[in-house]
């Protein structure tokens, strides 16, 4: 199918998303100041905006903090267009209005070639399809944190709230004092006129309620007075001092504790149950069979006075497990499946140029090459958990979440009542990684205070479920074919892929008014692969997507996680079949992407590229673009006594215009060490149906003593902003594995890399 047919075809199945939308204008973000959470003494200017009477700021906050820094980032755009003090700026969760959900989101899911994408070379099909998913996107208003899209997104609708806000502010000021608003000044929240009138925002909020300034725009950049600078995070003191309120913190009089017990082997339930023994134990109250809520596996969970009681009695209950009807998952037998898929089927192609087949028969050498990575668990440090209280038709829960809307939505589902009758609370979360997309667990958490009517009910997961019963970042395989001219030179790449597709499976557990199997071509798949920068005249890239039947779910950099250490591994065996420098041989391809150019030359730079290392140490590069960034890193690695170590990590990253370098800096050592714990130790094995890592010391992570030094370098942009989260997670398995190569003569294609 051609792009646009199928992107039209997904947006409108069953026809529910796009009723109305030719003719319904664009939804403003600006919102009204209704839709604020009325508090005593607040004035709402605007549906982001609230005046407090000390002359205080309070902004709606959307988005989830689940370690990244984006309630800090967000209060520094309010506080920039406000001439506020950080510190006189805080947030309360926002509502559920459409001007909340995240339009960046969804349009990152569009499957177009980032160097089309750019604003100059944008076709109008690509500026069609932008249009239309953004119009989609803003009648959705799916509140969601993922995707590194926060400051993406609210770039331009936060500033231009606060903005309105200010406006607004000024002009009550100017009416009161009889002075023209031009003559206003405004210094730390304060507004001051040379006549020696002055008044906090406070004092004329009232004033300044109600009116609709026109022509509004954000300031300029060379009137940026924090926006740019390195700021310390405002969530960390509470964290520190422990007081910082996650999931797993919420106490509510007469709270009583959950504890599940899942079945073992993925989809399977509960055959019978024998719960005598368990209901005799100490502090012990219900057991409650679970359904399989949200995709998830059924089981069981036992309630009592403490969650270690409810843990002890979970192991208690004497159970039957029923596997689910066929054969049993089993790792062995996938990855032979996608082997079989790879060689037999075509796939859907996302990217083709120039004459593939063409220079394929007249070339004069072949390289091959197949890559392949497991499945991974998200391993969040916070497992899963959430807080329930079901009286008198109502629903209230506490979750860390990164998707309130999905969670209400389930909670609505579970209890029978409308969503307008379920509110939620966001805590902050102990980790995301894109693992609370999910709800499964607010189905069960409900489902257990329904049983205990009136009592707010925490249930929580182990360690042991929360790894053996996750959404997996899928198994992925990727066969890549190079062709030479008589000169040596690579005249066309084909690439193709083949691994379960997330974006359908998500979008069956989260939208379920899309009935029947979602078949569409699913970005995340090939993400990686059919959008290199490099100047191949002739390119091929397909991708074969399979349904194995093991849950999957967006891993912290999605497809990019393991497209990267496919693509980037094998441009230096590229290198090395040509005989060139690794370095030489990308930049040599890169002639028409000098973005991309300049972040790699300046990590080679700064990490000594060419130039003498320790004994017994090797270095090895990787580029990649993800979330409108691009990062290229250098990682420095030996081999000790059957070990690898990476000592050193030079990080550089292009992500447009930057809020808070200090966030940029520590997300991007964030990625390098969750990109290398994964690379070095990550992998999830199914037999029988059954997980069989189920805690840490089966699923290792990078321990403080591994960790290598991460040195960041910030490219100066005037672009918007691009993401940060999750672009520096990608390159640091091929870096490190091409390191390896150097070090070892052999080729490692297969995630985990061996010493």
């Amino acid at each position: 199918m051609k792009r646009r047919t199928w992107l039209l075809s997904a947006l409108g199945t069953s026809g529910a998303l796009l009723v109305g939308w030719g003719v319904m204008p664009a939804r403003s973000r600006l919102g009204s100041p209704a839709l604020m959470l009325e508090t005593q003494s607040d004035v709402a200017l605007n549906g982001w905006i609230k005046i407090a009477a000390d002359g205080s700021v309070v902004m709606a906050m959307p988005r989830s903090e689940m370690g990244q820094g984006v309630h800090t980032a967000l209060a520094m755009l309010v506080a920039e267009e406000l001439d506020m003090p950080l510190s006189r700026v805080r947030w309360e969760q926002a509502g559920s209005d459409r001007i909340y959900g995240n339009v960046a989101m969804l349009l990152g899911t569009l499957p177009f070639h980032p160097l089309d994408s750019e604003a100059e070379h944008k076709s109008v099909k690509i500026k069609m399809a932008e249009w239309v998913v953004g119009k989609v996107a803003r009648e959705l208003g799916l509140n969601a944190t993922g995707g590194s899209s926060t400051i993406v997104d609210l770039w331009q609708p936060l500033r231009m709230a606060a903005a309105t806000a200010r406006a607004s502010l000024v002009q009550a000021a100017a009416d009161a004092w009889q002075v023209p608003a031009s003559e206003i000044t405004v210094t730390e929240g304060v507004m001051r006129h040379a006549s020696g009138k002055s008044a906090h925002y406070g004092a004329l909020s009232g004033s300044a309620a109600g009116r609709t300034p026109q022509g509004i725009v954000p300031k300029s950049r060379a009137d940026w007075k924090l926006i740019g600078q390195s700021t310390p995070r405002t969530d960390i003191p509470a964290k520190v001092t422990g007081q910082a309120p996650f999931g797993s913190d919420v106490r509510l009089p007469g709270m009583l504790f959950a504890a599940v017990r899942m079945s073992p082997a993925l989809g399977g339930m509960a055959a019978s149950m024998d719960s005598q023994a368990a209901l005799a134990l100490p502090g012990v109250s219900k057991v409650v069979s679970l359904n399989d809520w949200g995709g998830g596996t059924a089981g069981l969970a036992v309630v009592a006075t403490t969650t270690w009681q409810a843990r002890q009695a979970a192991q208690a209950v004497q159970v039957q497990w029923q596997a689910p009807s066929g054969a049993g998952l089993d790792t062995s037998r996938i990855q032979a499946a996608l082997l079989n898929s790879l060689n037999t089927e075509n796939g859907f192609t996302f990217h083709e140029q120039g004459a593939p087949v063409q220079a394929e028969k007249g070339a004069v050498r072949r390289i091959d090459a197949l890559y392949q990575a497991p499945y991974l668990a998200h391993a969040t440090m916070e497992p899963m958990n959430c807080t329930a209280q079901v009286q008198e038709g109502r629903v209230e829960i506490w979750l860390p979440t990164q998707v309130p809307l999905m969670a209400r939505a389930m909670a609505a589902q579970v209890a029978g009542v409308k969503e307008e009758q379920v509110t939620v609370h966001v805590t902050l979360l102990g980790g995301g990684f894109g693992r609370r997309l999910e709800v499964d667990f607010v189905g069960q958490a409900v489902q257990v205070a329904m049983a205990c009517p009136g009592v707010p009910v925490q249930l929580s997961w182990s360690r042991e479920e929360d790894m053996t019963h996750d959404f997996y970042r899928p198994m992925h395989l990727a066969k890549f074919q190079a062709s030479l001219d008589a000169q040596g030179e690579v005249t066309s790449l084909r690439i193709k892929s083949a691994g379960d597709a997330i974006s359908p499976r998500w979008m069956a557990r989260a939208v379920p008014m899309l009935s029947g199997p979602i078949d569409m071509p699913d970005k995340t798949t090939a993400e990686g692969l059919f959008d290199l920068p490099y100047g191949f005249v002739s390119q091929h890239m397909s991708h074969v997507a399979t349904h194995s039947g093991v849950p999957v779910g967006f891993w912290r950099s999605v497809g990019h996680s393991h497209n990267a250490f496919f693509s980037e591994s094998f441009m230096d065996e590229l290198a090395a079949a040509t005989k060139q420098d690794p370095l030489a041989f990308r930049l040599g391809l890169l002639k028409e992407a000098p973005r991309y150019a300049a972040v790699l030359q300046k990590a080679a730079d700064l990490a000594g590229w060419g130039q003498p290392v320790p004994a017994g140490h090797a270095l090895g590069l990787a580029l990649h673009e993800s979330f409108g960034s691009i990062v290229a890193q250098v990682a420095e690695v030996s081999l000790s006594q059957g070990q690898i170590r990476v000592h050193r990590v030079v990080c550089v990253i292009d992500c447009g215009t930057v809020v808070n370098p200090a966030t940029v800096a520590q997300q991007m050592e964030s990625g390098v060490v969750f990109g290398l714990s994964a690379a070095l130790f990550g992998q999830i094995d199914i037999v029988g149906g059954v997980v069989q890592q189920n805690n840490f010391p089966h699923y290792p992570m990078v321990n403080l003593a591994q960790a290598p030094v991460v040195q960041t370098h910030i490219m100066a942009s005037t672009r918007a902003p691009g993401g940060v989260g999750e672009p520096a997670v990608p390159p640091i398995a091929p870096a490190v594995a091409n390191a390896l190569f150097v070090l070892t003569g052999q080729r490692q294609r297969a995630l985990p890399l061996k010493a």
